[in-house]
């Protein structure tokens, strides 16, 4: 039988791009894997950026592509697209199939975050090594430039992308995070996959690995990389190092293109003289963070962390360079330097816009917990030790060299969290939690005597750096001592404090010590009483009843300026009743109109000619002068009147004993009335005997309230 007959090529895409409106997902997924494997790698060249988009939409978001973040596990599509997308599914083998052919798929430099391409565009090659040798110079009358990037690099730029790109006419929930989308899992398999805390990385297929497109120069060692090594004289975009194939790094090309790629989308949006800028209010952020992209950060923080700490323990130990990597495998390598060489700086700068311009809700919590995860590496180590009590746990001294890489990321941030906490609502449950997992956090054993050790390192004399010795060591056999072994130790642990400060804020950052006075005197004392009052309000369960804080004058209870500030922020109020004649207050739903009118008239003229007898009824401290009371006064209008201010002219008058007859008006009472007079109709008694009945019932219940009450106030 006859081979059945293929499309031909050019109607490869046209038949695709038509079963992409008229097929299911599953199907037109099953066809996609018959063709990666069946069509060579010239025909799928020409899909390949088409077939790119249709999965992750467009760069300007007017394709939205699959919608991987909208994908739950409830969703008939979900492993369908998990199957075809995996690290070892269709979609990368066809990546693998066009890499091993060196096609190249151009992206415009406007979708480069802002640094790189305000790089590029002066004409300076960017400090990532991602970007280099890639710019294409587009022929005259075309003003924008691209960058050609290989298959794996163009796969990984787009679905990295896809997280930020603001969808054209999306539906409100992609604008929520969820940590269930196949976006999110993917991101996990890639990380997983390409980052391995146990093993290697495996092959990019079943024919072996691909050879590295673009390996960095075999002279560079990952010490060059980030920010840690600045040099004083920008490259010029012309004058771009050649690359020289190195074999070594041919294992591990796609771990860090992969964690570049990841890095440059997500976190790259602020330089360090963009984030000096942007504490100016009249400049416009260029980049605004979602709660989603901050939990995929996080995601890439954790996981770096098990990375960095699945690295061999013999690695760890301090050796001279020339002999302490001379034998370490690229991974091994990689895992040493991976988050202080390619993450630290643009987290850093992340972290710094998101503490001061998120906004002051509960939405925080993602941004703060990122940032708990990256300043504890400790709780990343994977072993499975019986831990101690999180109150208990001691922070081990061999974690001291990472705070003094990240001193910055501890003490700069913290004081940028102090400035949230005094204007959040700390009345909200959910904020209050967020200043104690901080404090949680900070009060862990040894971690605040680390970082006051490193402030101390960093706060030597610049002295200490002009006399640094040659970088190898001093045996006493050879002309050294213990002692200048120690002090060569000390100044590279000052240099290597300085060098992190320096690199992150500039040379002429001015450094305030996390546990200093300066930062003491930064909070006033009206800040610092408004959170102390915050926090101890949000403790209290009662603290809705309590009243603001007033001051108790001649004329009643006046705000203070403590009390002014509790109302505006909604943590404290007076309980706001109606402060005129009760016999005047409007008339309810439940009262007779005209019932309520003509008995505010007749107690009006009661209280007009008998005042002075109840008055005098009422002072009498004998048993009658408190029978009186109990039926002539309020005795639960003193405690009313204080929950909000009153003249004292005011006070004295709604003191003052008098006959209300509108209780009567109220057609509850009414009917209550006409049950006591059907019930006396029954039992043949009359209305005069019904109507005694009921004013001798009332007057025994009265004695008997007179009486309980004084024996409760004697106990």
């Amino acid at each position: 039988m006859a081979a059945p007959t293929m499309p031909q090529p050019s109607f490869l895409l046209a038949n695709l791009k038509a079963d992409s409106t008229t097929k299911p997902l599953l199907q037109r997924c099953q066809d996609l894997v018959k063709i990666i494997d069946e069509y060579p790698a010239k025909e799928l060249h020409l899909i390949f950026p088409w077939l790119v988009e249709s999965v992750f939409g467009s760069l300007d978001g007017v394709i939205m592509g699959w919608s991987l973040r909208l994908l739950h596990s409830r969703c008939n599509e979900y492993n369908v697209v998990l199957d075809f997308l995996n690290p070892s599914g269709p979609m990368m083998k066809l990546v693998y199939k066009l890499q091993a052919e060196e096609y190249k798929y151009e992206i415009p430099i406007n979708y480069l975050p802002g640094p790189v391409r305000a790089c590029i565009q002066e004409g300076v090659l960017p400090d990532c090594p991602l970007f280099h040798n890639k710019l294409q110079f587009p022929p005259s009358g075309i003003l924008t430039p691209n960058i050609a990037l290989n298959p794996f690099e163009f796969f990984m730029f787009n679905f990295a992308y896809c997280l930020i790109t603001p969808k054209v006419g999306s539906p409100p929930q992609l604008i929520r995070s969820c940590t269930d989308s196949a976006y999110f899992v993917l991101v996990d398999m890639y990380l997983k996959y390409f980052l391995p805390s146990e093993g290697s990385v495996p092959p990019s297929d079943s024919r072996g690995s691909v050879t590295a497109p673009s390996p960095r120069p075999s002279s560079v060692s990952f010490a060059g990389y980030g920010v840690h090594s600045p040099s004083l004289l920008k490259h010029h975009i012309f004058h771009q190092p050649s690359v020289n194939a190195d074999p070594a790094a041919q294992e591990i090309w796609r771990s860090e293109t992969l964690l570049q790629m990841f890095v440059e989308v997500w976190l790259h949006h602020y330089s360090l003289e963009m984030y000096q800028k942007l504490q100016s209010p009249q400049v416009k952020e260029p980049f605004s963070p979602s709660e989603e992209l901050v939990l995929v950060v996080r995601l890439l923080v954790k996981h770096l962390h098990a990375f960095s700490n699945s690295l061999k323990s013999e690695q760890v130990s301090p050796s001279p360079p020339a002999q302490s990597h001379a034998h370490t495998s690229p991974l091994e390598e990689f895992k040493r330097v991976v988050v202080q060489r390619f993450v630290q700086q643009k987290l850093y700068l992340f972290l710094q816009h998101c503490f001061g311009h998120w906004p002051l809700d509960a939405s925080f919590r993602a941004v703060l917990e990122t940032w708990l995860s990256f300043i504890q590496p400790w709780r990343y180590t994977g072993e499975k030790i019986n831990p101690q009590p999180d109150q208990n746990r001691t922070i081990p001294d061999k974690w001291e060299p990472f705070i003094q890489e990240n001193l910055l990321m501890y003490t700069r941030l913290f004081q940028g969290f102090l400035n949230r906490a005094v204007r959040m609502d700390l009345v909200n449950g959910k904020n209050a939690l967020m200043v104690f997992r901080v404090a949680k956090v900070f009060s862990q054993p040894n971690l605040s005597e680390m970082i006051q050790r490193v402030e101390q390192l960093f706060l030597e004399p610049e002295h200490v750096l002009h006399h640094r010795q040659p970088r190898g060591y001093l045996t006493p056999s050879h002309g050294g001592s213990y002692l200048s072994s120690r002090q060569r130790v000390v100044t590279d642990m000052v240099f290597k404090v300085k060098s992190h400060v320096y690199a992150l804020e500039g040379q002429d950052c001015q450094y305030t010590q996390m546990f200093g006075t300066e930062l003491k005197n930064a909070l006033n004392q009206g800040q610092l009483t408004q959170l102390m009052i915050s926090v101890s309000s949000s403790q209290d369960e009662a603290q809705s009843k309590q009243l603001p804080d007033c001051i108790q004058e001649a004329g009643g209870l006046i705000l203070t300026e403590l009390g002014r500030r509790q109302i505006i922020n909604g943590q404290r109020r007076f309980d706001v009743q109606y402060q005129g004649d009760p016999e005047l207050q409007p008339i309810r739903t439940y009262e007779n109109a005209l019932l309520v009118r003509l008995l505010y008239r007749l107690s009006y003229l009661l209280n007009q000619r008998l005042g002075g007898f109840m008055s005098a009824l009422c002072s009498r401290p004998d048993f009658l002068g408190r029978l009186g009371r109990h039926y002539l006064t309020d005795p639960d209008a003193t405690g009313r009147l204080r929950q909000s201010p009153m003249s004292r002219q005011v006070l004295e008058r709604r003191r003052q004993p008098r006959l209300s007859l509108r209780p009567l008006a109220s057609y509850r009472t009414l009917l209550l009335l006409l049950v006591f007079y059907m019930l006396g109709a029954v039992l043949s008694l009359g209305p005069l005997s019904t109507t005694a009945l009921l004013l001798t019932g009332g007057l025994l219940f009265g004695v008997l309230m007179t009486l309980c009450g004084d024996k409760l106030k004697t106990h």
